[in-house]
């Protein structure tokens, strides 16, 4: 019998050549206090986009106007889990910290790899791709 997959979106919030991430707050069941990206487990009949722009209302109370598709990750531990992530470059409203999240952070791309290098190996080469991309936009 299979384990069952733990089936989550991300995303790279970018602006001006900076990726907001949020530090989770200490009583999270899941990374406590660690920094991440923005998402979460995509629910039962729900798209990875529906879910990813419940999520980013959820926790920044923005509404994601432009987003773009950019890779998926996986993982082990603690339990199996995939992580769709996408850019998000246009948006309505101010991110703010809502559930989950002490405090967010826009961050220069070797800030969020720091922050980000122990989540996963492919952290760091995915943030230069996410910024990079919304760096060449008008």
């Amino acid at each position: 019998m299979t384990a069952r997959v733990h089936d989550c979106v991300g995303a790279f919030v970018v602006k001006e050549g900076r990726v907001l991430l949020g530090q989770r707050s200490d009583d999270c069941d899941w990374l406590a206090g660690a920094w991440d990206v923005f998402g979460g487990h995509v629910e039962a009949g729900e798209s990875a986009e529906q879910a990813l722009l419940r999520e980013l209302d959820e926790e920044l109370g923005i509404v994601a106007t432009q987003l773009q598709y950019m890779d998926c990750i996986d993982g082990e531990a603690p339990e199996p889990w995939r992580l769709r992530l996408y850019r998000v470059t246009r948006w309505q409203g101010e991110p703010e910290a809502r559930q989950e999240h002490a405090q967010l952070r826009w961050c220069s791309l070797e800030e969020a790899q720091q922050r980000l290098a122990g989540a996963h190996a492919r952290f760091p080469e995915l943030l230069g791709r996410a910024l990079a991309a919304a760096g060449t936009r008008t």
